[in-house]
């Protein structure tokens, strides 16, 4: 059994920081997270879409930002638990027995999630004889873009992600977006962006169109594209990709007892705890009044979380805040020498 301070559900950007706040304040944590790697939902959907709203970064890539927040982790040696999946939590005096889907088991009064939202799974085309394209020729994330240089790509959705990528490739390929209806569920300078490329012919932009069909023997070679007023095109393409939103579940975290509201938990906004003691939530997968769904407040919120695990995990010592800038004690920590 491992016996920590804090044991953090997660390892995307929000739980990678909550992590660094709680080795800089003197506690031991570990990070268990189902997927294979580090990273959450920035290594997994988009590790090439540029992010724009990380303080003091003017732009970087999910994979970057993964990769920084990891370099800042290294003088603390973090142990990271990939490929396991957090199935029991019970409350033992006074502190949470955790359990995985692999049998380890973890003794902490601290329990962080910082799951995003879950476990997800990408909407899928409906057109049944997609699934044999799919991870070669049809995606439904993007893992690495410089496949799809001097190709034709075609990419259905009308959000964020499908917005993004179709300005993205553009740049390299021959981009086809399509979309069910005429208005978008983007960003707005994003949508402008998209029609600005299109009356530029730099974008080949069909709207009320959706898959009908698709066609192929050893590779991808077409799709039909029907219009709601059943008119059939045939389009040419090397990939199609589809941006239609996850499918959320939150797994057996909605069996830990916890108030649970719409697949997020209610969390305070003092420590981010949630209603039992000892268990926070950090990052998409809380709610409170005014809750931003952005990583610069998964940050401030893992933050937050980590003094408050300070007070369960060392009851008899008062926590004492310090500045970076002149904290002999974290300097040490961080291995940093001189004044």
């Amino acid at each position: 059994m491992n016996k920590i301070d804090a044991l953090i559900i997660g390892a995307g950007p929000t739980g990678l920081f909550t992590a660094h706040q709680l080795k800089l304040i003197g506690l031991d944590c570990e990070i268990v997270d189902n997927l294979d790697k580090i990273g959450g939902q920035c290594i997994e959907l988009y590790p090439d879409k540029p992010i724009y709203d990380i303080p003091a970064i003017p732009e970087c890539t999910g994979e970057e930002l993964t990769n920084n927040l990891i370099n800042q982790l290294k003088p603390f040696n973090i142990k990271f638990h990939l490929s396991e999946r957090v199935d029991e939590v019970k409350k033992e005096k006074d502190n949470w027995i955790v359990k995985t889907n692999n049998d380890k088991i973890f003794s902490t009064p601290n329990v962080i999630i910082a799951g995003g939202v879950g476990s997800f799974e990408p909407r899928k085309f409906s057109v049944k004889e997609c699934e044999k394209f799919e991870n070669i020729s049809l995606f439904y994330s993007i893992t690495d873009k410089k496949i799809f240089k001097d190709k034709t790509v075609t990419i259905f959705g009308g959000g964020d992600s499908a917005l993004d990528w179709a300005v993205e490739l553009s740049k390299n390929s021959k981009v086809n977006l399509i979309h069910r209806r005429d208005d978008f569920r983007a960003a707005q300078a994003t949508v402008d962006k998209v029609r600005k490329l299109a009356k530029d012919e730099k974008i080949n932009l069909l709207t009320k169109y959706q898959m009908s069909s698709i066609k192929g023997e050893n590779k991808l070679e077409s799709i039909d594209i029907k219009s709601d007023d059943d008119e059939i095109k045939t389009i040419k393409t090397d990939y199609v990709l589809g941006f239609f939103g996850l499918i959320m579940q939150l797994g057996p975290i909605a069996n830990w007892g916890l108030n649970i509201n719409k697949k997020t938990i209610k969390v305070d906004t003092e420590k981010f705890e949630t209603n039992q003691k000892g268990i926070y939530a950090v990052g998409d997968i809380c709610t409170y009044p005014g809750k931003l769904k952005l990583i610069l407040s998964g940050f401030h919120e893992g933050a937050l979380a980590a003094r408050a695990c300070f007070k369960l995990a060392r009851p008899n010592e008062k926590y004492r805040f310090e500045f970076t800038t002149s904290s002999k004690t974290i300097k040490d920590r961080l291995g940093v020498k001189g004044d």
